[in-house]
């Protein structure tokens, strides 16, 4: 009957209607949960709210100058300079990179002579600044070290490591490295969990500068942590993202490196140029991984362009081309190696001053660590309920476990801060 049509019709409508307000309701993603705030950006974020004029952020990685502004190298705007005069154009790099950059690259870190570079078994290619560089090289771990997939890291170690193995499809197990009581490297607590590690893991070092801890070996001790990761027969993966920004000196910096590599450990290499260049937003980095032989070191180059291609296909290249001037160019290499000083040594400085306006605020704390570690980073000791006091009654922001970026403290406002960390700390 003609109301039965009616009524069939107005059912259909309604559920065509209810059908679009279900598919409107729902959504692909529904599950995704809220992910936890990146706690180094959370920390900038809240130092941007503040309106404190003496506020100070020590959390940000990055180099800035005693004016506490971001510093670009006078090399690298003159290594810019020159490129853009020759006019080149924008093709494709290769997968693996800018070659006249990933053999400076290598070159930097192993030493020019090294029997490694002469002998053709190591192999380097371009990566996406250090984090790119670990992460290549931990999916190359992923696929081809089949013997484990334990990856070893000192307690604590940089942030990010964690995520880059794990996402990799890596293990993650922790070696002890920083001892809290005295600011100080653990080197007995170390040795003898390097000695418990199970043959043929992968243990990550830094090379240089340890992120967050600035806590180093001393060269007597590095030699003894190789004599036993070689007797345990591990892998060993360096990162180095601090070469000449550590203490000023480049062959210092890789000392380590070059050691492991001499008492025949064929090591894995990231290399960062973020901050020794203050290239950070170019993303140039290197990975290295030395071989038994010529031939070996030519079947891991193909595996590696074979994992790179699907990731990113090739890595930039304005950045590689900057790096690969200032390290092909004396004179540009020459004022590289004063400016990288210059940086160090204005973090050093930095650490002199703090400590010394810690003792005219009449603090009988024992700050000989600030001192001792060395690098971007320090691990002052604040526990965190004094970090949280420093926020929110001095305006000073750090990470809850009372790490600084060295780089955001500047002539003009130690004193400030050593006043702040006095108060809390009496």
């Amino acid at each position: 009957t003609p109301d039965d049509h009616s009524t069939r019709v107005h059912e259909g409508i309604l559920l065509q209607c209810y059908a679009t307000l279900l598919l409107c309701c729902s959504s692909w993603w529904s599950e995704v949960q809220m992910g936890p705030p990146d706690p180094i950006l959370g920390v900038t974020e809240a130092f941007k709210r503040d309106t404190n004029p003496k506020k100070m952020n020590l959390g940000v990685g990055a180099y800035r100058d005693d004016n506490g502004k971001p510093y670009v190298l006078s090399c690298v705007r003159k290594a810019e300079a020159q490129i853009a005069a020759k006019k080149l154009d924008k093709e494709y790099l290769p997968i693996g990179g800018l070659a006249e950059f990933n053999k400076a690259c290598a070159q930097l870190a192993l030493g020019s002579d090294n029997e490694v570079l002469k002998s053709g078994r190591s192999i380097t290619v371009q990566s996406i600044s250090g984090t790119g560089s670990l992460r290549v090289g931990a999916n190359f771990l992923s696929r081809f070290h089949t013997a484990t997939r334990d990856v070893y890291l000192p307690k604590p170690s940089w942030g990010n490591h964690t995520p880059i193995f794990r996402d990799a499809g890596m293990q993650l197990k922790a070696y002890t490295y920083y001892d809290p009581k005295t600011c100080g490297f653990d080197f007995k607590g170390a040795l003898h969990d390097i000695s418990k590690i199970p043959e043929k893991s992968i243990i990550v070092l830094h090379a240089c500068a340890h992120n967050p801890t600035g806590v180093d070996p001393r060269p007597e001790q590095w030699k003894e942590m190789s004599a036993v990761i070689k007797k345990r027969n591990l892998l060993v993966f360096f990162d180095m993202a601090y070469q000449g920004f550590a203490s000023g000196d480049i062959d210092r910096d890789a000392w380590a490196v070059r050691h492991f590599i001499e008492q025949g450990h064929n090591v894995v290499l990231s290399q960062s140029f973020a901050k020794n260049m203050g290239l950070y937003g170019e993303r140039v980095g290197g990975f290295t991984m030395v071989c038994k032989d010529a031939e070996e070191a030519k079947r891991v180059e193909s595996q590696l362009k074979i994992l790179i291609r699907p990731i990113y296909s090739n890595p930039p290249m304005n950045g590689a081309r900057i790096a690969a001037t200032i390290l092909n160019t004396p004179e540009l290499y020459k004022e590289w190696l004063v400016e990288v000083k210059s940086m160090a040594d204005r973090i050093i400085k930095m650490r002199d001053l703090l400590v010394s306006n810690l003792k005219k605020e009449g603090s009988t704390h024992n700050w000989q660590h600030v001192t001792d570690q060395i690098g971007m980073f320090c691990f002052t000791g604040l526990n965190p309920e004094q970090v949280e006091r420093l926020t929110k009654d001095y305006s000073v922001y750090m990470t809850k476990d009372g790490r600084i970026s060295v780089a955001g403290v500047t002539s003009g406002n130690v004193e400030y801060l050593a006043h702040a960390v006095h108060a809390v700390t009496k």
